[in-house]
């Protein structure tokens, strides 16, 4: 047990290397060794403290798991027994799921990440697959909108941030992901895009922007994986959310919350598979 222990700690050194720049191709390896190692000698750890975990179970990753659509959708999960990876950027929040977390049974891992910074996305999905290896479900969930107001009137500072988050911290996640998805041969991303993302309006150009990129980036890296991982991009609907009163004030009330679409959508996004590679869907 000793020289497992070693072996799983050495892997986890290269790991640290690897996130400071060693080729994609000798982390994989490196990533695939320490989820054997760490398999055999104990089984998949838990963030709540080490359980086995079945190989059948399913990974599904949640980025934006804090608060809104994602928030909603980790109960969901758990309760259907996947094992649940979340990001997002409210410790006190993050607590909280960790609570739900251990209180569920389901093996799962909540780390605080804010995907426009690149090297917290890197740290998050490394930990990811040294956990549970490559996922078999992704949804960027994550994203923020501008406040209310015409182009000219949002400056560069918060129409960056909106990019950073809603456009590249979506490619982070695939960036990350994706070789160790493909080394497996499966899985599904799904890329939250907006009825915004197919259609436009005033005030909120910043976050059409995005959504809108959101589509052409799904369907261009959906060509790149060949069909071995599906790429979706997927439109949620109109939900009362935070985002959504901030744009549409006390009218977001006359729309479904997000438990109540969390228990139509977790279904349907838990059985999409490759044959859904490359199109843009809407959330049941």
């Amino acid at each position: 047990m000793g020289r497992c222990r070693r072996l799983v700690a050495a892997c986890d050194a290269w790991l640290v290397v690897w996130q400071k720049g060693v080729g994609r191709d000798v982390g994989l390896r490196v990533v695939c060794c320490r989820r054997a190692f760490a398999s055999k000698c104990a089984g998949f750890r838990s963030a709540s403290g080490g359980k086995k975990e079945g190989m059948g179970a399913k990974t599904v990753v949640i980025t934006g798991c804090t608060r809104g659509l994602g928030r909603a959708m980790v109960g969901e999960f758990l309760r259907s027994g996947w094992r649940v990876a979340g990001c997002g950027r409210d410790t006190e929040q993050l607590a909280a799921l960790e609570r739900e977390g251990v209180e569920s049974g389901v093996a799962h891992f909540f780390g605080r990440c804010d995907v426009a910074r690149e090297g917290d996305v890197a740290a998050f999905c490394a930990e990811v697959i040294g956990r549970f290896g490559a996922p078999q479900l992704v949804l960027n969930n994550a994203a923020i909108i501008n406040g209310n107001a015409p182009l000219w009137r949002v400056d560069a500072l918060e129409f960056s941030r909106v990019v950073d988050v809603n456009l590249k911290g979506v490619a982070a996640l695939m960036r990350h992901f994706l070789p160790a998805m493909l080394h497996e041969k499966g899985g599904v991303i799904v890329n939250f895009s907006s009825g915004w993302g197919r259609s436009t309006s005033p005030e909120v150009a910043p976050y059409c922007a995005t959504k809108w990129a959101v589509e052409g980036l799904s369907q261009a890296v959906a060509q790149e994986t060949d069909g071995r991982v599906a790429i979706v991009a997927l439109n949620p609907g109109i939900i009362d959310t935070d985002m959504l009163r901030s744009t549409f004030g006390e009218g977001a009330a006359h729309y479904p919350d997000a438990r109540s679409w969390a228990k139509r959508a977790v279904p349907f996004l838990a059985g999409l598979g490759l044959k859904e590679n490359g199109r843009s869907l809407n959330a049941p």
